[in-house]
């Protein structure tokens, strides 16, 4: 049963008795001493000082050896066998604070000082101690770089190239358009009341049921604009749009058809942390039969890399690959740097990671080229990625109204109802989309077996890149699966994908339907962007408090979106 767009859930934060600090969704980690975060450490801190124990998190092991009574916010693992009871012991017996439950990964989220942590990750019954960082959407730009009206779709007042390259107009001609197949958005939110998502019989949304999972959180709708985007990549239809309207039919998603679930993790800034993310996941998890929840989709990545053995945001994806649901997750936007692809999720081997292409201007993937900020090479654990490339430069999308995206770049805004956007963030949904499309044609597939069909050299329309065409991989009747050998994270049950699940205090009473305000604490925003263009119209880190680990964000003020 679907619900109005205007009603949310949010989680009732069991035992979280104090909001999670302000972390940014599209940020590096700067964490402000004397709020609860810790302070930026220098590179050197990576490596783990003398005395730390393998488990623990190298930034908080830097900590420790500097400032041991710095309080940290953690994110605890413990083995398999270990139960609530056992692991509320050994955090109470260094003095710790629970301040959330994390069933999907058998951990708890902790408060302590960063020498009890490090004493902490020394437990027999601990697998690794985390530090609750930030996650960032990987938009690598703002601004056009090659000019807007490119035709290469030819169905009808279509605007787009990415339609055409991906090879989707047949499908939807065909009635495979996304019917049915629900795609989790975990995300800054979607403004689903907008036309693009109207329901393909009616007049209802498409964003069956939003979610919110930030604690600071004051309103459902997206107010940064990030989560919309991506969500009209997927899922967006111009056609909604009044016929008058001269933007009419320009912007299509891939599914168009497709139904949408908003899980808003971050703050109405956009900012969230880790442990934000895994409860959009537990979200998607515990609701993939109420909504079916097929396809998840991660424009985001982690702020610092560590293996996907022991990462808690790589446990949670796993168990939610397990549990039925294609992970697509953005490669990030670090370039061929070497630890481009070292970061949750993108890293982790079980879920699909994508890189981004520059069409350059046409939908022939003849002429298609790796977008030079796109994240590629081989994991920490050996594992190259991406898995496929799609689209993501100069990429029309829907705008949410009054969001932040608006201002970082107005001359990015295409007639007041869409937004023009580069980056893996972007390549992402164009591959959920098509998730979306493969499960309405072949309902019985697995995720190993979209991932197989999507990673088959045959489905390629570029010889030189895994750049999927949707017709190709459309026709596949019995493909190969894929992941098949790969050792999961070590808490997750490689069977059954739980993690000492039924021990979760979780359940579907743990979910309520918010019919007020969403009141919750509120922080202000602890960046922000100049948008002073230099004179080659470029916004560097000089003038620009994003880095190059973040957004790569620059704009092109010398072209006009119109």
């Amino acid at each position: 049963m679907t619900r109005t767009i205007g009603l949310a859930d949010r989680i009732r934060w069991m035992l979280v008795a104090a909001a999670l600090g302000a972390l940014a969704l599209a940020w590096s980690v700067s964490l402000a001493a004397g709020h609860g975060q810790l302070p930026t450490l220098p590179a050197a801190s990576i490596t783990s000082p003398a005395g730390s124990s393998a488990s623990l998190d190298p930034r908080i092991a830097g900590v420790a050896a500097r400032r041991p009574n710095e309080v940290v916010q953690t994110i605890v693992q413990f083995k398999a066998g270990v139960g609530p009871a056992r692991a509320r012991q050994d955090v109470a017996r260094v003095g710790g604070t629970v301040f959330g439950e994390l069933p999907i990964i058998n951990g708890l989220a902790v408060r302590l000082t960063a020498a009890r942590a490090r004493q902490l990750a020394a437990s027999p019954g601990v697998h690794a101690v985390s530090l609750n960082a930030t996650v960032t959407v990987q938009n690598a730009a703002f601004g056009p770089s090659h000019g807007l009206g490119r035709h290469g779709s030819g169905t009808g007042n279509l605007q787009t190239t990415y339609d055409g390259t991906l090879d989707v107009t047949q499908a939807w001609q065909d009635g495979i358009m996304g019917d049915g197949i629900g795609v989790a958005v975990i995300d800054t939110g979607i403004d689903g009341g907008l036309p693009d998502f109207e329901g393909s019989t009616g007049h209802s949304s498409r964003v069956v049921e939003t979610a919110v999972t930030n604690p600071k959180a004051q309103t459902a709708i997206d107010t940064y604009g990030h989560g919309t985007d991506v969500a009209g990549i997927i899922a967006g239809d111009g056609d909604n749009l009044n016929p008058s309207d001269p933007l009419h039919g320009h912007y299509i998603g891939v599914a168009p058809h497709a139904d949408l679930i908003s899980v808003k993790v971050s703050d109405d800034q956009g900012r969230a942390t880790v442990l934000d993310v895994i409860y959009g996941l537990q979200f998607a998890v515990d609701h993939r039969s109420d909504f079916n929840i097929r396809v998840v989709n991660l424009s985001l990545d982690e702020k610092t890399a560590q293996s996907y053995t022991t990462d808690p945001l790589d446990a949670a994806v796993e168990s939610a690959w397990m549990h039925g649901l294609v992970v697509v997750a953005a490669a990030g936007n670090r370039g061929t740097s070497p630890d481009a692809v070292q970061y949750a999720p993108a890293n982790d081997p079980y879920v699909i990671t994508v890189g981004a292409i520059d069409e350059n201007g046409t939908s022939n993937p003849a002429d298609d080229t790796i977008a030079p900020w796109s994240s590629q090479g081989t994991t920490q654990d050996g594992f190259q990625k991406p898995d496929v490339y799609a689209p993501g430069v100069d990429i029309i999308s829907v705008l949410a109204p009054d969001s932040q995206f608006a201002s970082m770049c107005p001359t990015c805004v295409v007639g007041g109802e869409y937004i023009q956007t580069s980056g893996t963030s972007m390549a992402t949904p164009m591959i959920s989309g098509l998730v979306a499309l493969l499960l309405q044609a072949h309902p019985s597939w697995t995720p190993d077996e979209v991932k197989g069909a999507l990673t088959d050299p045959s489905v390629a329309s570029n010889p030189s890149l895994q750049e999927v065409d949707a017709a190709k991989v459309l026709a596949l009747q019995n493909p190969a699966p894929a992941d098949g050998g790969l050792t999961p994270n070590t808490l997750v049950n490689g069977t059954t994908g739980d993690i000492d699940y039924s021990q979760s205090s979780w359940s579907q009473s743990s979910w309520s339907q918010a019919t007020g305000s969403l009141a919750a604490a509120f922080a202000q925003s602890s960046w922000s962007c100049t948008c002073a263009a230099s004179g080659d119209g470029g916004v560097g880190p000089s003038t620009s408090s994003w880095s190059t680990s973040s957004w790569s964000t620059y704009f092109d003020d010398t072209s006009t979106a119109g």
